[in-house]
């Protein structure tokens, strides 16, 4: 398998631990340069949350174990970038 570069996923976790400290403890894996997390609904006990993870070589193996050390579950791989280079996707015509 190649590279990956940039994996985005749905994430539902817990109310804690904060995003904040997900992003950290995530930033701090092997291969991984960043991570963006944003809450997209909140509920009364759990958050979903959307990761974009960036980097040299991110290893699913471990951005998984981070995940579900948290409390956390990925529900869904939304988009990932496999190869030598990130790709853009153009928008529009």
């Amino acid at each position: 398998m190649g590279q990956i570069k940039r994996l985005v996923l749905d994430v539902l976790k817990p109310l804690n631990p904060s995003i904040l400290v997900v992003a950290e403890t995530l930033t701090g894996a092997k291969g991984i340069t960043s991570v963006t997390c944003t809450i997209e609904e909140v509920d009364r006990e759990t958050e979903t949350v959307k990761v974009i993870i960036e980097g040299n070589d991110i290893i699913f193996s471990s951005v998984e174990k981070i995940i579900n050390d948290s409390g956390s579950v990925i529900r869904s791989i939304d988009s990932v970038t496999i190869g030598k280079k990130h790709v853009e996707e153009k928008t529009g015509r």
